[in-house]
């Protein structure tokens, strides 16, 4: 069982938000970042990094993270911008984007990973590997990958070509070849696509 937070709720803060992100290794799509609160003390039954869990799972368990939440907010940073600003940075943006979009504002934030984001004055900590730790950021790890990956879902009919229904935008074989069959499209990141992913290595 992840921990809920109570530490923190201990101290007197009143809205912890989780926050995480998905997306940052995709030839293609944006990167996405969630922020979710959770009623204090909240365990919801098999919230786990989202890393860790089958598709079908994620998606029940998207329902009852967004059905239970106080509050949450999705971002995404679009390909032309991560190309522009880098990846990392990118993420930063989409973190800093969700926080800011809660329709209730946090007073404390839980943050994956270990980069220290900005995020407008809201006290926060960073925490390694949190979406295995922390029932927020878990739950913020799941909310981005399902809101990601059915956007990449819809974009595989617009874009047939590329097999994104399967791979999400990640660098399969069925995805280099359909790079060096059709070319990039305007959801690909171009600072991304090698000469190893062309086929010239």
């Amino acid at each position: 069982m992840l921990d809920t937070a109570d530490i923190y709720y201990e101290k007197g803060y009143e809205y912890i938000a989780g926050v995480d992100e998905v997306g940052r290794g995709p030839l293609a799509g944006p990167v996405c970042a969630a922020a979710v609160i959770l009623p204090k003390g909240m365990i919801i039954d098999g919230v786990n990094d989202s890393k860790k869990l089958s598709e079908k799972k994620r998606e029940k368990l998207y329902e009852d993270i967004i059905k239970n939440a106080v509050a949450y907010s999705v971002a995404f940073v679009e390909p032309s911008v991560i190309d522009e600003i880098n990846i990392r940075m990118a993420t930063h943006k989409a973190m800093q984007k969700a926080v800011s979009d809660l329709k209730i504002k946090a007073d404390f934030l839980l943050v994956d990973g270990n980069d220290r984001i900005a995020f407008d004055g809201i006290e926060s900590e960073y925490i390694v590997k949190g979406d295995a730790r922390f029932e927020c950021i878990a739950a913020a790890s799941i909310v981005a990958k399902v809101t990601r990956d059915r956007y990449m879902v819809e974009m595989d009919s617009v874009y047939p070509h590329y097999g994104f229904a399967k791979n999400k935008g990640y660098g399969t074989k069925e995805h280099m070849l359909g790079i060096r069959e059709y070319g990039i499209t305007d959801i690909h990141r171009k600072t991304f696509i090698t000469d190893k992913v062309l086929g010239k290595v």
